[in-house]
């Protein structure tokens, strides 16, 4: 019985030893546990408010993305009237050449007449006049149907 008194004594007296070298580091492990509960406890308010703020920048974003909408609805019918009178200004153009081509012909007609004829000089321009002159019907009928095609 001795020796059994002995061995719990010396049991006591190790668990003692170990209790007194343990405090410091139990001692840190609780103040990182309340550290911890005092983080975990904020995340609640913390979630709420980022949130939040999430959601206040998405209705921003809807609000200024509505607005951009509407200010581009509003530029389509410009941007419709420019395509328009672009369109027009082509046809004007082609038309403008064509008138042109016709009468461009309508000259060298009368240039191979001068040059066939071998007039030269005043006299030239005399018959390309003239040939002109004679032509003017064709010369208007041709740019009427030019301008009326557009």
């Amino acid at each position: 019985m001795l020796w059994l008194g002995i061995g719990v004594l010396v049991i006591g007296v190790a668990l003692l030893i170990i209790s007194i070298v343990l405090i410091k580091p139990l001692g840190k492990v609780s103040d990182l546990l309340d550290s911890l509960k005092e983080t975990t406890d904020k995340l609640p308010n913390t979630i709420d408010n980022v949130t939040s703020q999430a959601t206040d920048v998405m209705h921003t974003a809807n609000s200024t993305l509505n607005d951009v909408n509407g200010k581009v609805a509003e530029l389509t019918p410009v941007f419709d009237i420019l395509g328009d009178a672009g369109r027009a200004s082509q046809k004007l153009s082609v038309t403008a050449v064509e008138a042109t081509d016709a009468l461009k012909t309508n000259v060298l007609e009368g240039k191979h007449v001068n040059d066939k004829e071998s007039l030269n000089g005043f006299y030239g321009l005399l018959s390309l006049g003239y040939y002109l002159y004679e032509k003017r019907k064709t010369i208007k009928d041709t740019m009427k149907q030019t301008s009326s095609t557009q």
